[in-house]
């Protein structure tokens, strides 16, 4: 399924009730290892205020955290295939981004999205691709294929691991079987479970990147993402970053307030400060993956400006397909087919 010292920043961020003002705590929801020390200090300095952050590991896990009830955190970061989801179950602040101040440094490409149209409730945290990393040194064949992990070579059977999301895995299958996104036809579902059920066993793992298992050579294959791809690159020259021809997912991750946040201005704050193109560039460089602010290039690390993990090659644009979020009949076909790879 992963830094630089900003200008001067506007105290305050242009919202419909005037100027939010910052209330001494911040409580973040997040992915693990996905928020930069960096960014929190800075935040922290500008504003005043104490900044916790808690992990979470899948956006199942997170939304039944809010759904449950009973925390003090103030801002989530869910997946653009749960966004609506949040939104529909009322778990979210119509925070109204769009009329913050940083808003016009959003790359348009990422403003009238169809999980959020117009963004009214959430701002890009990150975005990037998911596909498949392998060891050269191991097996030198092509690499842009979901076949590594639907039906690897022999020389990567038992040496392959995927990444336990099933939005991701389920996308890359139902490409591979020429089925389109959020299908639910009946016999492409048959054969990706089929063919899900036939490579589960020449896989060692279903889990989370890890950059020393893949560079101590436990895994030499694996479904990932590129920021992640990237983090292994370079520790490992051995290791390349492939878009299945098939057809690989592109998803973006987004920052927002939930509705029973305890410190809605100074979620507000965030929420503007993170639309700041030196600040977005921060973000960025900590997990390796793009974001959806304009102008935070110039602010991004060299390697990152001209990783292939990251700026996704002509050749392979394509490929790219959209995360949507799939209807619940949908969703729930694939879980079955999800419970039953993970038996």
């Amino acid at each position: 399924m992963r830094m630089l010292v900003t200008a001067a920043m506007s105290i305050a961020a242009l919202l419909p009730s005037g100027q939010a003002q910052a209330e001494g705590v911040l409580n973040i929801y997040n992915w693990g290892e996905y928020t930069s020390p960096e960014l929190i200090k800075k935040f922290e300095a500008a504003y005043d205020v104490k900044v916790t952050v808690t992990d979470f590991d899948s956006n199942d896990t997170a939304i039944a955290k809010a759904r449950q009830g009973g925390n003090d955190f103030d801002i989530v970061v869910p997946s653009s295939t749960f966004v609506k989801i949040w939104v529909d179950e009322g778990l979210l602040l119509e925070a109204r981004p769009d009329q913050m101040e940083n808003f016009k440094h959003m790359d348009p490409r990422w403003v009238d999205v169809d999980f959020d149209p117009g963004r009214r409730y959430t701002v890009p945290w990150q975005w990037g691709t998911t596909g498949v990393i392998v060891d050269k040194s191991v097996y030198s064949g092509d690499p842009n294929t979901s076949s590594i992990f639907l039906d690897p070579p022999p020389e990567l059977v038992g040496k392959v691991n995927v990444l336990p999301e099933m939005g991701d895995v389920l996308s890359l299958a139902v490409s591979y079987e020429g089925g389109e996104v959020c299908t639910d036809d009946k016999d492409i579902l048959r054969k990706v479970r089929d063919r899900l059920a036939a490579a589960r066993d020449k896989w060692i793992a279903l889990d989370y990147p890890n950059i020393e298992k893949y560079t101590a050579g436990d895994y030499a294959a694996g479904v990932t993402w590129g920021g992640a791809a990237m983090r292994v690159r370079l520790k490992s020259d051995r290791f390349v970053y492939g878009y299945p021809k098939e057809g690989y997912p592109i998803w973006m991750d987004n920052v927002a307030i939930l509705k029973t946040a305890p410190h809605v201005e100074t979620a507000k704050l965030f929420m503007n400060f993170i639309m700041d193109p030196e600040n977005a560039a921060l973000i960025s460089a900590h997990a390796r993956y793009a974001n959806g602010i304009k102008g935070s290039e110039k602010y991004l690390p060299e390697d990152m400006r001209t990783a292939p993990e990251i700026m996704v090659p002509e050749e392979h644009l394509a490929h790219g397909r959209f995360s949507p979020a799939c209807p619940q009949a949908v969703n729930d076909l694939y879980t079955k087919i999800w419970t039953e790879v993970l038996k």
